[in-house]
């Protein structure tokens, strides 16, 4: 469930040109050899994250230390097939040192999975959890939007989602799937709407369940340039190692790149 694309290490590995002899005064700060890719991982990521508000420019990065604890050391490496974390950097990648590399995992890419496949098994046990808003929201939609939202209102009830019709070309969210915590519901509700505007009508939402979860899992997942701590980023390589299809997010993105240590040795002229 959780392999890595092999591809897509190949384009990492492509990504890291050593430094050449007559390169280390070039005069440009910063210049370390790496070139960008013409194609593969630079174009294709960017589109999907948010701009990492905030940051002041400088580099974002926590080390080792702050993510000691119990059960951190060779054995937990050697048992766990994505690793130990190690560090995360501009609040966007884990860094975790596995028995004999290192994974970089994207931690929206791969949270928004996780949260996909659990909606999906709520929906197999019965049901999905929901939770009630103790101040409901009311989203603003054009009208056809409203009324393809609320014909399928009992359908989205059972995947979580409780609304009703407020006025003209609104409605108001009562309850969400328990499992997406705080999110941002006026983004949830127009996406939504904007994947049933694409449905055949003649089909269940259950028949696109994949796109439905997807669409509800992108808004409840850990969001690019949010700091997480060791026991989170630990807790998370945990689950993708049990999680299906946790090798890809719900877009089709490789969720992490694995790195092995031959590799990262013959950069340095190792091997």
């Amino acid at each position: 469930g959780h392999r890595a694309s092999t591809t897509v290490s190949h384009q990492a590995m492509g990504a890291f040109r050593p430094m050449g002899h007559n390169q280390g005064n070039s005069g440009v700060a910063g210049n370390y050899g790496y070139r960008p890719p013409s194609s593969g991982l630079s174009e294709d990521a960017t589109p999907y994250h948010a701009p990492l508000t905030g940051l002041d420019g400088a580099p974002s990065a926590r080390s080792e230390t702050e993510f000691a604890g119990p059960g951190d050391d060779a054995t937990g490496r050697s048992n766990w097939p994505l690793g130990v974390a190690r560090a995360q950097l501009h609040e966007t990648y884990i860094i975790a040192q596995t028995e004999d590399g290192i994974v970089i995992v994207d931690q929206h890419a791969a949270h928004e999975r996780l949260v996909q496949e659990r909606i999906k098994k709520a929906l197999d046990s019965g049901g999905v959890p929901r939770q009630g808003m103790l101040i409901p929201e009311v989203v603003e939609l054009d009208e056809g939007e409203q009324g393809q939202l609320l014909e399928r209102a009992d359908e989205l009830t059972e995947l979580g989602l409780v609304i009703e019709a407020f006025g003209d070309g609104a409605v108001v969210v009562r309850e969400i799937p328990a499992l997406l915590g705080e999110t941002d519901i006026q983004g949830l509700v127009r996406d939504l709407a904007d994947d049933l505007a694409a449905f055949d009508e003649g089909l269940a939402l259950k028949q696109r369940l994949g796109d439905v979860c997807a669409t509800m899992a992108c808004h409840g997942s850990v969001r690019a340039g949010r700091r997480l701590n060791g026991a989170e980023m630990n807790a998370l390589l945990r689950e993708m190692e049990t999680t299906p299809h946790s090798g890809q997010c719900s877009h089709g993105r490789p969720t992490y790149v694995e790195l092995k240590l031959a590799d990262i040795e013959k950069l340095f002229g190792r091997r």
